[in-house]
């Protein structure tokens, strides 16, 4: 069991590495939730949780990141469809 652990620790940065910023930071935080939930609540139900969670707060942080300097803004197009926009704050 501990030897899977330790492999599992050192393989799992080396899965990310090709990824984008919104990525990485989504399966950290995923990692960290996971751990956190479990801990706290021992049970899997709760280390399902805390991943879930801990994985959605990672991706939208990582997704601000890969676009510094830009801000997002909802609105409609001139046909009144939704659409989301980015340009220089």
């Amino acid at each position: 069991m501990n030897k899977l652990i330790l492999v599992m620790a050192v393989a799992a940065p080396l899965a990310v590495t090709g990824c984008t910023t919104a990525e990485q930071t989504g399966v950290g935080g995923a990692a960290v939730g996971a751990a956190v939930g479990g801990l706290a609540t021992g049970t899997t139900g709760g280390a399902l949780g805390g991943a879930l969670i801990g994985g959605t707060a990672g991706y939208l942080i990582g997704r601000a990141a890969d676009h510094p300097g830009y801000c997002r803004y909802r609105g409609h197009d001139r046909y009144g469809r939704r659409v989301i926009y980015e340009r220089r704050c």
